[in-house]
């Protein structure tokens, strides 16, 4: 067994920024030796993964192998035959995993799959770089037409999880072809990450642009290191002072020191997060009373707590608890929490576990959503070690 073929890989690249991922795949697989790489990407409802290359059929994410590599996270072999085994390992974009790298190898063992779970993470780095200079895997991954407020909407998020040596992060929304008004944002400084979760009013064009306004004003503060009720001003007074109507947006922004385990956050308006600890929801994160961005408010004083290792924090829109089956009953708040309670008891990554939760919300108004459905989920693993 040998080690990919990296250098060979990265010279294909620099010479075509436009490079097909799987020649440049192919040029990293035959020291392994491995071959027919095909990477697959989750699409934006991550339920089906779809391939780059327009051939191989898709997978679905329930009931394949290629799906539980997907959910896992993890590599997993298929039955060995004459021709060799085939594999699919995580396609991982730094800590978020968007699909699956399926190669064929002589025999998987423990070597060549922690070889092949390597080719995974560089999978996900030219993936991200053909991202930035190709339209192709955007459009791959698609099942359906996309709205132009949903478009804008995605561009302007970040990758969908993220890990740092303290804390785990997953978020995900829905409908995915047509969301406008939510969106949340995240950045790992340091010893902190700092995250919010948005959710403006309206539906379409309107809300994707009022949304887009109150996260440019969050980084920009953030970015230059305003503590949270200067951050909160600053949402406020964007909002304010460009609208200067009764336009607004709920929120809550948040800090976690990922060494000390201290959270802080601030709410404008928005349904409070849910604490679980234990697997178990043990408290809503209550703070003072504030109006939603936008409304010329002053910021209220950060609300604080300690957490526990392993605790978690579920941010939400009320898109979530406010999802109704055809006959008019509400998803509600209980229901949010022993599912979330029951998926935590499962012991799946972060974002598999919003996944199926958000999946329930879609369940129970009948894949029809009437409003956007989003779902934050932070998770302070301990002071890193």
């Amino acid at each position: 067994m040998g080690v990919p073929g990296y250098p060979e890989a990265l010279q294909v690249l620099s010479r075509d920024a436009g490079s097909d991922v799987h020649q440049v795949l192919a040029a990293a697989c035959g020291t392994v030796p491995a071959w027919d790489p095909v990477v697959y990407l989750a699409d934006f409802s991550r339920t089906v993964l779809y391939p780059l290359d327009p051939e191989p059929s898709p997978e679905q994410v329930t009931g394949t192998l290629a799906g539980r590599a997907f959910a896992t996270a993890q590599p997993v072999a298929g039955s060995q035959s004459r021709d060799g085994q085939r594999i699919w390992v995580p396609v991982m974009e730094q800590a978020a995993c968007t699909g699956v790298l399926a190669l064929t190898v002589a025999e998987a063992t423990e070597q060549v799959l922690a070889q092949a779970k390597l080719l995974g993470v560089f999978a996900g780095l030219i993936t991200a770089v053909a991202v930035r200079v190709s339209d192709i895997p955007d459009l791959r991954r698609r099942d359906r037409a996309m709205s132009l407020p949903a478009s804008m909407q995605w561009d302007l998020l970040p990758p969908l999880t993220a890990r740092s040596a303290g804390a785990v992060l997953a978020g995900i929304l829905e409908p995915a072809y047509d969301i406008a008004g939510d969106a949340f944002d995240y950045a790992v400084n340091g010893d902190d990450l700092h995250f919010a979760i948005l959710d403006g009013v309206g539906h379409g064009i309107g809300s994707t642009l009022l949304t887009g306004l109150a996260i440019g004003a969050y980084r920009h503060a953030r970015r230059a290191g305003e503590p949270l009720p200067a951050t909160h001003a600053a949402i406020d007074q964007a909002l304010a002072g460009h609208y200067g109507d009764l336009s607004f947006a709920t929120g809550i922004i948040a800090r976690l020191g990922t060494s000390s385990g201290h959270l802080e956050w601030s709410c404008a308006g928005h349904p409070p997060p849910l604490l679980l600890r234990g697997r178990k929801v043990v408290a809503e994160l209550s703070s003072d009373p504030a109006l939603p961005f936008g409304l010329g408010t002053a910021p209220p004083e950060p609300s604080a707590i300690d957490l526990e290792p392993g605790d978690a924090v579920l941010c939400y829109t009320d898109g979530v608890i406010e999802a109704r089956t055809p006959d008019g009953e509400f998803f509600g708040l209980q229901r949010l929490s022993d599912l979330a309670e029951r998926e935590a008891a499962s012991e799946q990554p972060a974002e598999e576990l919003i996944r199926r939760l958000v999946l329930s919300v879609i369940d129970h108004q009948a894949s029809a959503l009437r409003d956007d459905a989003t779902l934050l989920l932070v998770q302070w693993t301990g002071p890193p070690g």
